[in-house]
């Protein structure tokens, strides 16, 4: 078969795609292998999440990287930011989780990290990888299936829990002395999020009602992903039936969190940014707050009163964690649900905020509906839509043309910002299919929200 076929799953972030035909356990192999020729590690650490697929590849993943004479720490079933706690922890020289987060059933893939947790993306490494693998897999055009003979002393496997340390790590985000018993509804979709929710439950005086808890890779009750408006409702609907003070659902391998106040509403997650760099801000007063340039508005004015300093960045967890360092930034946040913190090693965490907003609404003594409730009539926003186009380019240009010359402020950060006295819009394509990305937001108006939403929209479409 042809090598391109096999490597359509390096993406611009990661390593995903449908298994078997565009990623394999022998692939997997080759890939350990890349992985150890780009960084040249001497430890790695290596999880996986709940797919049925993810132990075969995570064994064959190690594999390459023993016979590379890599030292691999088999960290188990985990969720992402589990390999960036052992990682930074442990001080290794890298670590792959295998996962597909909230892609569909029949896809899974690779999360790779050098020293200190720092993310490969294309720009810094991923690329090398590809080529390399396809080197190795090159042999008069086609896949050659037999690994080659590994070189050199082999390295081994060691079987690690970290599990114990990564909780007690979690812990230390919250005060209990300020926590009061709430209810809790949690969905951890048949991921990885509930057995680290039951080893949290021990510790806090919570109660916590259970939906999809256990972890089952084939998935019985739909792929986990809130962020499809389909996924919510059973959260939704269990919080309201059972008078909770907050409903959260994750994805698979839980390194995003989705909040869900006491009246069932799902809350935007760009809100939620406001709110944690609020609370990021205490603990470093001064500090920089980063932010994607989607919706940024109410984010730039909590920060700025708080007296922080609101910095903009590129969307992707690479391009976020690169300019934490950067400029030290106490903490990240993009709408899409990632939450990044100076003291989880600049890394996302789908946990940790979680628990900052409960305590929140503990010291608040308030609802979430209450304390975002003034931000979401401040700052409506369109939601992402997402839209199918034949020509992203020129739909792109299109957009340019009609408000450029309009425009108080043009961004080109991610995609195209549009920034007017009473309103702005980001449209950016999406790195890996014709999808355009529009989100809108405006200064308290809801109807001019609607009707330049649709008016972008139109454009777009014309183009």
């Amino acid at each position: 078969m042809a090598i391109g076929q096999y490597l359509e799953c390096f993406k611009a972030y990661d390593v995903r795609g449908r298994v078997p035909d565009q990623l394999n356990p022998v692939l997997a192999e080759f890939i350990g292998r890349a992985f150890a020729r780009l960084i040249r590690p001497r430890r790695v650490a290596v999880g996986r999440d709940v797919r049925l697929t993810s132990p075969e590849l995570a064994q064959r993943l190690s594999q390459g990287l023993v016979d590379s004479g890599v030292d691999v720490l088999d960290i188990g079933v985990v969720g992402t930011e589990e390999v960036y706690f052992a990682v930074a922890s442990l001080g290794l020289d890298g670590g792959v989780m295998v996962t597909a987060s909230h892609n569909p059933r029949d896809y899974n893939g690779m999360k790779f990290t050098r020293e200190q947790a720092r993310p490969i993306s294309a720009d810094t490494g991923l690329a090398q990888m590809e080529e390399i693998t396809m080197e190795m897999l090159r042999q008069d055009g086609n896949v050659h299936w037999a690994p080659p003979q590994s070189r050199g002393a082999r390295g081994k496997v060691t079987s690690v829990d970290l599990r114990a340390q990564y909780v007690e790590h979690l812990l230390t985000y919250v005060d209990q002395t300020k926590l009061r018993p709430l209810k809790l509804v949690v969905n951890a979709g048949n991921g990885g999020a509930g057995p680290v929710i039951d080893l949290l439950e021990a510790e806090l005086p919570f109660r916590f009602v259970k939906i999809f808890h256990d972890p089952d890779g084939s998935f019985p009750n739909g792929v986990p992903n809130p962020m499809l408006p389909e996924t919510r409702a059973v959260t939704a609907q269990t919080v309201v039936s059972e008078q909770a003070d907050l409903g959260l659902a994750w994805d698979g391998d839980f390194d995003r969190c989705f909040f869900f106040d006491e009246k069932g509403g799902f809350v935007e997650g760009y809100y939620l940014v406001g709110l944690l760099a609020e609370r990021a801000l205490r603990r470093h007063p001064g500090a920089a707050i980063i932010h994607d340039p989607r919706l940024v508005w109410n984010t730039i004015e909590l920060v700025e009163a708080a007296g922080g300093r609101p910095v903009v960045s590129k969307s992707g967890h690479a391009f976020i964690k690169e300019k934490m360092r950067e400029v030290d930034a106490a903490y990240g946040g993009e709408m899409s649900a990632h939450h990044y913190f100076k003291e989880f090693g600049y890394c996302d965490s789908g946990m940790i905020p979680w628990l900052e907003v409960v305590q929140a609404l503990c010291e608040a003594g308030r609802p979430l509906s209450e304390l975002v409730a003034e931000r979401i009539a401040r700052y409506p926003v369109s939601g992402e839509i997402n839209l199918v186009l034949a020509d992203p380019s020129s739909a792109l240009s299109a957009v340019r043309a009609r408000y450029g010359p309009e425009a108080v402020r043009v961004q080109e950060i991610d995609g195209l910002s549009f920034e007017f006295p009473t309103w702005r819009f980001n449209v950016r394509p999406s790195n890996t299919e014709p999808v355009v990305r529009l989100n809108v937001e405006t200064r308290g108006d809801v109807a001019l929200l609607d009707r330049v939403t649709q008016e972008v929209i139109a454009v777009l479409k014309g183009a």
